[in-house]
């Protein structure tokens, strides 16, 4: 709880544009709260609540869901041993609806990250989701 309220308070300073950091720009800052283009940190902190740590779809708000998270370490075994990048990324950006994807209980993060408080551009909301694919890639069972 006090490592939450740390990373609170810092986050404070940071939005109210008061920093001690020399040199450092806002837009560093705010990335690096965020965990930048780290798809490991991107997923903990956007998906990992319902998909969980492991994204095995055991997060804590899994079973508070109307539809269970899938285990999306099965992606490239439910699809013939092959991760399809481009496919993941248009489920995770979600602007652009993918057939048999299901309803919209999960967010649109492609709007989320352009509609943030810090305005991403396009290429930062580009890069974060490619970022998440990579470390959805890479956690496939072998």
């Amino acid at each position: 709880m006090a490592r939450l309220s740390s990373a609170l308070a810092v986050f404070a300073i940071v939005a109210a544009g008061v920093s001690t950091a020399p040199a450092v720009s806002s837009q560093e800052t705010v990335e690096t709260f965020v965990g930048g283009t780290d798809g490991g940190a991107l997923f903990k902190t956007y998906c990992a609540v319902c998909h969980g740590k492991t994204a095995k779809g055991d997060g804590p708000l899994a079973d508070d869901l109307r539809f269970r998270p899938p285990n999306l370490t099965l992606l490239a075994k439910r699809n013939k041993g092959t991760f399809d990048a481009d496919q993941v990324r248009r489920f995770v950006d979600g602007r652009e609806p993918v057939k048999g994807h299901g309803g919209p209980d999960m967010p649109v993060w492609g709007d989320a990250f352009k509609r943030s408080r810090e305005g991403f551009s396009e290429k930062a909301v580009k890069a974060r989701i490619d970022a998440i694919v990579d470390h959805l890639e890479s956690v496939q069972a072998k």
